[in-house]
C-alpha cells in the first residue's frame, strides 16, 4: 500500500518525488554489510513495502523476529523538476540510527527513531539512474534507547507491543534552488491579534538582492501581505491581522469547535526572480494557566481527551493510509472527545494536520526510555529538541510532555540526579517553546510542572468522588501506590488533571486481553464508563481529564474502540457520558426490564 500523501503538511512545496513502495531489502544478522560495502552495487535479496517496518504486515514481510539492522535499496531516476536544482533527500522517521548512501558515498547519517532528517544530495547524483541504500539500525535490548512502548522482547505483552525496526515514515525528494527557505516559526498572539514569524534561510545570499513576499490569506480572502528584505540566515517580522468577522466583528480564533485556520504563502525571490514559493497555515490560539486554571484563548476550558497509542494492526507505528489518520481524528471527536494525548509516540506529521483542520486539542509526547545513564540524557535531549521544533507551528498542540511515569529516570522520587535530568528537561522545553505548558513527569512524581497530572485507574465512582473533591486530597493520595510529587517538591496550585483513568475492559472481537477492569456487557460497559467519567465531571477541583484509551492494542482490550476501529458501544453513548448525561443507562435499564 503506497503512502501519497504529502508528508510535511506545514512547509508544503508542489514539486516532490515520493519514494515510497517497494525497495530491496536484507537482514544484516552478522553486521557485514558495511565491512563487505553493501552500499555499493550489491542487491539485496528481499523487497520491502516502505515506509511500513518489517515487522508490520503492510511491509509484505510480516516477520517479529529481532533482526536490529536492516538494508534497503533502491534506484531512482529524477525527473525533469529536477534539473539545474539542489537536490533534497528526506526521511520522515527511521528507528532508531540511519546512514544513507546515494551512489555508493555517504549522504548523511542520524541517530533518534522518531524525529524527521536530510540531506543535499546534489553532489552525489549522476545523469540516468540513481542508487540510495539505507542502513538502520535498533538497539532492541538497550533500554535506556528512547522507544517508547516497543518491547525488547519477541513478543508483546503487558503494556508493550510489537517493536518497530528501520524506515517507517515517508522517504522523498524534493527540488530546491540554491537559496532558499528552510525552516519556519510561526507564534501567534491572541492579545495583540499578530502573528511572529521567523523565516530561516539556506544558501549564500552574499550580494544578491533578496526579497521574501508573505500573503496571509483566510478561506481564500486576503489578509494582509508583507515584504521583508534579506539580509541574513533569519528574517523576523510580527505581522497585525486586522482582519474581522464582518457579521459580528470577532476575531477568528482555533478551537477544537471552530478549527479557524489561516493560509501563507511566501515567496522568496532574488534579484526580482522567484526562486521559491512555500505555503504553510497558522492558528490563532493561545493556551495558559492562569489562576490555577488551564484556559484556552483566555479562558477557562475542560480538556476531555482520550489516550491514543498510535497503532495499528497492520502497520504497527505507522498508519496505513491518510483516511485512517483523519478517521482517529473524527471517531476521537464523535465521542465527545476534544483532544489526545499521543502517548509515548512523536506522532506522523500527517495526524497533527488533522487535528489542526479538523480541531483536536494534543498533547506531544516524548517517547521514552526506561533505564537512566548518560547516554540515555544525551540521546533523549536530541531527540526531544527535534520533535519539539519539528511541531512547534501546530495551533492544535496544547502541552508538552517529556517524560511518563518517570519511564527514563526511575529512581526520580529521591535521585537528585534524576530531579535534575527531568528538570532540565522542563526549562529546555520552556526555552524552545514559551507559550505552551509543560508536564515535567505525567501522572507523578512530579518535580516542576504546569499542570498537576495525575494517573488513577480507581473504578469506583465513590473513590472517586472522594478523592476528587478537593485539591488536598487528589495531591495526597497515591492512587498508583506512587507519590504525586518527589522528594523535595509540592504542589502549589497547578491545575489538576486526570490525564490517565478508566481503562475498562471489553471484549468486543476476536483479540484476547486484559483491562484495569472488566465489563461483560454493553450495558455493564456503559455504568462502568460512566463510574469512572460523572465524578470527574462533578469533581470541583479536577480541570480535565484522559480516557484510557481509544483502541484495543494487541493484548490490550481497554479501547473504546477495538483494534481495527470499529466501535464498542454507539459513539453517541459515550459522547453523552463525557457530557455528564445519564439517559443511556436508564434506557439500557428499561430495555432489560422489558426482556
Amino acid at each position: 500500500m503506497l503512502r501519497n500523501d504529502y508528508p510535511r503538511p506545514q512547509f508544503v512545496r508542489d514539486s516532490w518525488l515520493n519514494l515510497n513502495g517497494e525497495w530491496e531489502f536484507e537482514y544484516d544478522d552478522d553486521n557485514a554489510g558495511e565491512r563487505e560495502r553493501w552500499y555499493d552495487e550489491r542487491a539485496l535479496n528481499r523487497q520491502i513495502e516502505v515506509p511500513f517496518c518489517f515487522q508490520s504486515k503492510l511491509s509484505g514481510i510480516g516477520e517479529t523476529a529481532c533482526h536490529d539492522i536492516v538494508w534497503y535499496r533502491r534506484s531512482v531516476t529524477l525527473p525533469a523538476a529536477f534539473d539545474g536544482k539542489r537536490a533534497l533527500l528526506h526521511f520522515g522517521a527511521v528507528d532508531y540510527e540511519a546512514k544513507v548512501w546515494v551512489n555508493g558515498r555517504l549522504a548523511v547519517t542520524h541517530e533518534g527513531g522518531h524525529t524527521p532528517f536530510h540531506a543535499d544530495v546534489t553532489d552525489l547524483l549522476q545523469s540516468g539512474s540513481n542508487t540510495i541504500v539505507v542502513r538502520a539500525q535498533d538497539y532492541s535490548k538497550d533500554l535506556t534507547l528512547p522507544r517508547g512502548k516497543q518491547y525488547w522482547k519477541e513478543k508483546s505483552a503487558g503494556i508493550f507491543y510489537t517493536p518497530t525496526t528501520g524506515i517507517w515514515q515517508t522517504v522523498w525528494m524534493e527540488p530546491v534552488s540554491d537559496i532558499r527557505l528552510d525552516k519556519l516559526r510561526l507564534t501567534p498572539d491572541i492579545d495583540s491579534n499578530s502573528i511572529d514569524l521567523q523565516a530561516f534561510h539556506a544558501g549564500a545570499i552574499g550580494g544578491n538582492d533578496v526579497r521574501l513576499t508573505v500573503k496571509i490569506s483566510y478561506q481564500g480572502e486576503a489578509v494582509t501581505e508583507d515584504e521583508i528584505r534579506i539580509q541574513e540566515a533569519e528574517a523576523h517580522r510580527l505581522i497585525h491581522l486586522n482582519d474581522r468577522k464582518r457579521d459580528v466583528g470577532a476575531r477568528r480564533l482555533w478551537t477544537p469547535s471552530a478549527p479557524n485556520l489561516y493560509d501563507a504563502e511566501l515567496t522568496l525571490q532574488v534579484n526580482g526572480q522567484t526562486v521559491d514559493r512555500v505555503q504553510t497555515y497558522f492558528g490563532m490560539r493561545k493556551i495558559s494557566v492562569a489562576d490555577g486554571k488551564i484556559c484556552l484563548n483566555n479562558r477557562p476550558y475542560r480538556m476531555k481527551m482520550v489516550l491514543d497509542q498510535g497503532y495499528f494492526p497492520d502497520g504497527i507505528l505507522t498508519p496505513p493510509s491518510d483516511e485512517a489518520i483523519r478517521r482517529d481524528v473524527e471517531l476521537t471527536k464523535e465521542m465527545g472527545f476534544n483532544g489526545a494525548r499521543k502517548h509515548q509516540k512523536i506522532e506522523d506529521p500527517r495526524y497533527m494536520y488533522w487535528c489542526d483542520k479538523l480541531g483536536l486539542l494534543v498533547w506531544g509526547e516524548m517517547a521514552n526510555a526506561y533505564h537512566y545513564s548518560p547516554a540515555y540524557v544525551k540521546r533523549v535531549t536530541k531527540e526531544w529538541q527535534e520533535a519539539v521544533e519539528r511541531d512547534y507551528n501546530h495551533p492544535c498542540i496544547v502541552a508538552w510532555v517529556p517524560l511518563n511515569e518517570s519511564w527514563g529516570a526511575p529512581d526520580i522520587l529521591n535521585d537528585k540526579q534524576q530531579q535534575q535530568h527531568a528538570l532540565s528537561l522542563y526549562y529546555l522545553t520552556k526555552s524552545l517553546d514559551p507559550m505552551r505548558p509543560v508536564i515535567s513527569n505525567d501522572g507523578w512524581e512530579h518535580v516542576k510542572s504546569d499542570i498537576c497530572t495525575i494517573h488513577d485507574y480507581a473504578w469506583s465512582k465513590e473513590v472517586l468522588k472522594e478523592r476528587y473533591s478537593t485539591a488536598e486530597k487528589a495531591v495526597s493520595a497515591l492512587p498508583a501506590n506512587t507519590w504525586i510529587y518527589a522528594a523535595g517538591y509540592s504542589y502549589d496550585g497547578e491545575p489538576i488533571h486526570l490525564s490517565e483513568f478508566g481503562g475498562i475492559s471489553f471484549r468486543k472481537s476476536d483479540w484476547e486481553g486484559w483491562g484495569y477492569s472488566s465489563a461483560k456487557d454493553d450495558k455493564d460497559f456503559v455504568e462502568r464508563l460512566a463510574a469512572v467519567v460523572h465524578p470527574i465531571l462533578a469533581s470541583p477541583v479536577v480541570q480535565g481529564y484522559c480516557y484510557t484509551q481509544l483502541t484495543d492494542v494487541e493484548q490490550e482490550i481497554n479501547g473504546l474502540l477495538t483494534y481495527d476501529r470499529q466501535p464498542k458501544i454507539p459513539l453517541e453513548w459515550i459522547k453523552a457520558i463525557n457530557e455528564g448525561k445519564t439517559p443511556v443507562i436508564e434506557s439500557l435499564n428499561d430495555a432489560d426490564a422489558g426482556k
